[in-house]
């Protein structure tokens, strides 16, 4: 499997190529190939910055002679106005890498900044925000890093990481019991040893999930505020639970209330507003 470095890596050289072709012929036309120039990261709206690092990574495999002056890191709230990072190098660097690194840094914020803000709306309970599988495809893991940069967790990377079984699995496996037997002898064969959560759409259902046992997870999908409540009493704190299913930033934190250990949000990265930012030549 391939690491996240040599993930981002791929993404970054489809990205360079789906941009730039066979030239970036704009720059190349009236641009010296020897011309050195500055560039500043200006910050046009409030948020949380995320990106930084990887935007380095960027600049470094387009061209490793340009120097960055990281002003201000991952994690830190930013004002319109803040100047985050200065780039020097050829001027040709510059502009070839602008699109690839604001498209990035805008994305990576705006997630950051939507996290932040529901990790503060849950702030005195226990319990913790969630990213799902909704995100752009090919940008999991850097929309995952922003998820954490804004003090979001992360849910199972993909479906290699963890046992999630959904409704689905459950009815085509007929039935809880057979889902989570035949999950065991998987694991047992193939010598993994994986976290296993999974989904229940009713009170009778988590009955026989806790009859059956062998779960880490169980995640409560589409109840109410008050079915909530029933259900974390009934598991008793003997797993791990997770709310799931249409949850606004609105009407999180009452299911925050019932005491519930985890609520996944895929707005965090499926409905997310890009930050805005501009990189211009100082």
């Amino acid at each position: 499997m391939l690491s996240v470095e040599e993930l981002e890596d791929r993404l970054i050289d489809l990205a360079f190529a789906e941009d730039i072709g066979d030239g970036d012929h704009t720059t190349l036309c009236c641009i010296p190939e020897d011309a050195m120039g500055k560039s500043h990261l200006l910050i046009k709206e409030d948020g949380i910055l995320a990106g930084v690092e990887v935007a380095k990574r960027v600049f470094a495999r387009f061209d490793p002679t340009m120097k960055v002056e990281v002003l201000i890191e991952d994690g830190a709230e930013v004002k319109k106005g803040d100047i985050a990072m200065i780039v020097t190098g050829k001027i040709r660097s510059l502009l070839q890498t602008e699109r690839l690194m604001l498209n990035i840094m805008q994305r990576m914020s705006g997630i950051a900044t939507m996290t932040r803000r529901y990790v503060k709306r849950l702030e005195g309970t226990k319990t913790r925000v969630l990213d799902t599988r909704k995100t752009t495809p090919g940008m999991r893991m850097l929309e995952k890093q922003a998820v954490k940069i804004g003090g979001g967790t992360n849910h199972r990377i993909g479906l290699f990481d963890m046992i999630l079984l959904k409704d689905n699995h459950v009815d085509f496996a007929g039935g809880i019991e057979n889902a989570i037997n035949r999950c065991h002898e998987y694991l047992k064969e193939k010598g993994l040893d994986l976290k296993i959560e999974i989904e229940v759409r009713s009170f009778d259902e988590i009955r026989r999930v806790m009859a059956c046992g062998g779960v880490h997870r169980i995640m409560l999908d589409n109840f109410s505020v008050e079915d909530t409540r029933k259900a974390v009493e009934m598991i008793g704190g003997k797993y791990e639970t997770e709310s799931s299913g249409g949850i606004t930033y609105d009407t999180m934190r009452p299911y925050a209330e019932c005491g519930v250990d985890f609520i996944s949000v895929g707005a965090l990265t499926h409905s997310v507003k890009g930050l805005d930012m501009s990189f211009k030549a100082c």
